[in-house]
């Protein structure tokens, strides 16, 4: 198989495995095609956690026609037994000739392992071709496996002074209708959509996925030291919500729970809540993507506690003025090589709003 072809049908596993962008969770997304004489015979993707693997999806279209066929596929074929059996084991059974892999798995259980039980069949393997767009699919899955923790992606909607709401909190709609519905897609793509008190408080938000089909709902994660939610809070409706506080009130604790609220004890030694071991209680239950919808205040103290990871910024065409709020409430620097470095990502215009996506560089 020539180079060209073997980058053309990575790039259709890659299209495959997009469609499980809202399901998979905590699983990765995975697409698979199986490819014999330059055609392909089968193809699938992962859809949900519990449910067949890519590999298994397209063996099973392919059906005899997968012997000595060329297998394509974003993620290294898992080694372990979970929910379902070992894609490996499958693949040898069916007697592939050659597997392509964009990526190898990152998750301690498999870890080359796949790899190296088909090589031991006898079948030729190969990996990296698209390793990097296969990555950016699986940021998520691939931060959770290897740092406990979630990728977590903050949302900014901004003036172009930078300004995110006027200094008594209001901040409905800085972005237009367009951004406001692009940015349901990335909540949508999340695990969970974490948030303060003070948003709660001022903006009274649901943070729940409505500009875009999707089957489920990301889990609502509020943090709230003191546990003052209040009980009429729309963000409580349909349950589906976690409470970080860093000192329990046991009446407003149960009635919370009433209204099927999950409560965590999370403190750290100012007596707020310890954000680095929400991100790894977040990681611990299966959370990859983490989406921020938050305020100055704790945007801060999420990058300035290393807790934000990436970036996304919607920026309006208008001002506000140098009194309004601003995106992160941050230490002031003493000298500019101190400042807090970014690799921009992607820059687009979404309606009449400008949207960059950026990754947060180590310090």
């Amino acid at each position: 198989m020539s180079a060209a072809a073997d980058n053309e049908f990575m790039a259709r596993a890659l299209e495959l495995a997009a469609h499980g962008l809202y399901t998979t969770t905590p699983n990765p997304r995975v697409g698979c095609v199986i490819v014999r004489d330059g055609s392909i015979v089968g193809e699938g993707w992962h859809e949900r956690a519990g449910g067949p693997h890519a590999e298994i999806a397209a063996l099973n279209a392919a059906g005899a026609r997968a012997r000595g066929a060329t297998v394509y596929v974003t993620l290294e074929p898992c080694h372990h037994q979970g929910r379902t059996p070992p894609c490996d084991e499958a693949l040898v059974a069916a007697r592939v000739g050659r597997v392509v892999a964009a990526m190898r798995d990152p998750d301690p259980r498999t870890a080359g392992q796949g790899m190296a039980k088909l090589e031991q069949a006898g079948i030729a393997v190969e990996t990296g071709i698209k390793d990097n767009e296969a990555r950016a699919l699986n940021r998520g899955f691939i931060s959770r496996v290897t740092r406990g923790r979630p990728w977590s992606r903050l949302k900014i909607a901004a003036s172009l002074d930078g300004r995110t709401a006027l200094l008594n909190g209001k901040s409905q709609w800085i972005t237009g209708e367009a951004a406001r519905n692009d940015g349901h897609h990335w909540r949508a793509r999340a695990c969970a959509i974490l948030t303060g008190i003070g948003t709660v408080r001022d903006d009274d938000p649901q943070l729940t996925v409505r500009a875009v089909k999707t089957p489920r709902q990301p889990l609502r994660v509020i943090v709230d030291s003191r546990l003052e939610t209040p009980l009429n809070a729309r963000i409580l409706k349909g349950g589906g919500v976690l409470i970080a506080c860093a000192s329990m009130n046991e009446v407003k604790a149960a009635q919370l729970r009433a209204l099927g609220a999950e409560i965590i004890v999370l403190p750290n030694p100012s007596h707020k809540v310890e954000l680095p071991a929400l991100m790894q209680e977040l990681g611990r239950r299966g959370i990859n993507e983490l989406h921020i919808e938050a305020g100055h205040k704790l945007n801060g103290s999420l990058i300035n506690e290393g807790c934000v990871d990436e970036l996304l910024v919607y920026l309006a065409p208008c001002l506000i003025g140098e009194n309004a709020r601003g995106m992160a409430e941050l230490p002031e620097l003493a000298d500019l090589p101190a400042k807090r470095r970014l690799r921009i990502e992607d820059v687009r215009t979404i309606g009449d709003d400008i949207r960059i996506v950026a990754a947060m560089e180590a310090v």
